[in-house]
């Protein structure tokens, strides 16, 4: 399968997170974190040959996994802890359940994000009451401003990830797993810093060691593959991903010690696949997720043989700026064959687009827009350049309108 990482080399395990931790932190959210529903996924189902089943954290609070891990490391703080405040680094998903957590238990909270993160995210973290301020272009960026304020000013560095009692919180999502399906024999979930894997990978492998447990990582912010064959964190020097979410330059040190001993395979999916599969969760499954949380929907979809049933994919963070949905639906029909840019040559006369279009229509392919170029220099002084959105119904149907084209003699080129 591609993107598989060579797991099974044993890193130095520094620091454990248990089942009894894991146990306890549970206990500490009763009444904090809602226990998310599993629903069916019948179109991945299909593929894999099997039941797949969502495991809904995008319908938790604040959206995302996240306040599980965050409400625990604020719930075990002194009160002399408490007093200093907190601060924390994150895209939106960790700032939203930082500050859900410090409101819930009066704590200040001061959230760093990158210059550049989405809207919704941010007006969520303020309305939860934390102090948002913008540092750098990535969470690793964030993150350094945050050790530096907390340097400054004594509060707590509350990480997304590199902590013992996030994972343990995070690893909740894997007690709820084995409870919602006990037959469970695949459990696939996305990856970015790691402390949702080494969670879930803990809880589950405790309990039921012969459950395969699979990270999905975007393959333009993969560091664990590297990491895990150096057997030690590896920073990434560039990172290019939709999925902002999961978009983390290096592992931290305790999820990566859990996920090098305990998880059974890292895998990557390319923007292409996380936007098919948004598309897909929205029309078939009826969810809102953002793309970093369709990692794991990617590659279940992309590669349904490698993963035996009954699957549970870990499906989080519906907090996606409408404007990114709007383009990544585009991208995601597009990457399926359901919506293509067309750039054609015409002769500059009356009558050309008019043919074009009847070419278009002929081959059921509906028009969504169209545009005149005439001042191309590519372009000689009789001809104009048009170019034709046009919705299809796939792959098969979208060839079928290029030859169709091409047949009445048009010199097509196909766009983004």
């Amino acid at each position: 399968m591609p993107g598989a990482a060579g797991i099974g080399q044993t890193a130095a395990v520094t620091h454990r997170v248990d089942l009894a931790d894991i146990q306890a932190a549970r206990t500490l959210l009763k009444g904090v974190a809602r226990e998310t529903p599993m629903r069916p996924a019948r179109w991945l189902a299909e593929k894999v040959g099997g039941p797949v089943d969502l495991k809904c954290e995008n319908l938790q609070r604040a959206g995302s996994f996240k306040v599980r891990g965050a409400y625990v490391r604020l719930a075990r703080l002194s009160e002399e802890e408490r007093a200093r405040g907190v601060v924390a680094a994150s895209a939106g998903n960790h700032a939203q359940g930082v500050a859900l957590a410090a409101a819930t238990l009066g704590v200040a909270a001061t959230v760093f994000m990158p210059v550049g993160a989405p809207l919704p995210k941010v007006t969520a973290t303020r309305g939860y009451g934390a102090d948002v301020r913008f540092a750098g272009a990535t969470v690793d960026e964030a993150l350094v401003a945050a050790r530096e304020f907390a340097a400054e000013t004594g509060a707590v560095l509350v990480h997304p990830f590199d902590h013992e009692d996030v994972v343990a919180g995070q690893g909740t999502v894997g007690l709820e797993i084995l409870e919602q399906r006990p037959d469970v024999r695949t459990v696939v979930v996305c990856t970015g810093g790691g402390g949702l894997l080494a969670g879930i990978a803990v809880a589950v492998k405790s309990v039921r060691p012969d459950v395969r447990v699979v990270g999905v990582q975007a393959a333009g912010a993969a560091a664990y593959p590297a990491s895990l064959a150096a057997g030690h964190p590896i920073p990434l020097e560039r990172m290019s991903t939709i999925a902002d979410g999961i978009a983390v330059g290096c592992p931290g040190t305790v999820p990566f010690a859990l996920v090098a001993d305990l998880v059974d395979d890292i895998v990557t999916v390319d923007d292409a696949a996380m936007a098919r599969a948004l598309v897909s969760t929205l029309e078939r499954g009826k969810l809102v997720v953002e793309p970093a949380g369709a990692a794991g929907l990617a590659a279940v979809a992309e590669h349904p043989d490698a993963f035996e049933p009954p699957v549970v994919i870990v499906v989080s963070g519906g907090n996606v700026d409408p404007l990114l949905l709007l383009r990544v639906i585009r991208h995601g029909l597009a990457a399926a064959g359901r919506f293509s840019t067309l750039r054609v040559c015409l002769p500059d006369q009356p009558g050309s687009l008019a043919a074009v279009l009847a070419t278009l229509a002929a081959a059921d392919a509906n028009v969504v827009e169209v545009e005149h170029a005439r001042l191309d220099p590519r372009l000689s002084l009789d001809e104009v350049e048009i170019e034709v959105q046009v919705e299809t119904r796939g792959p098969v149907h979208r060839d079928a309108v290029l030859e169709a084209l091409e047949e009445a003699g048009y010199r097509v080129i196909v766009g983004n």
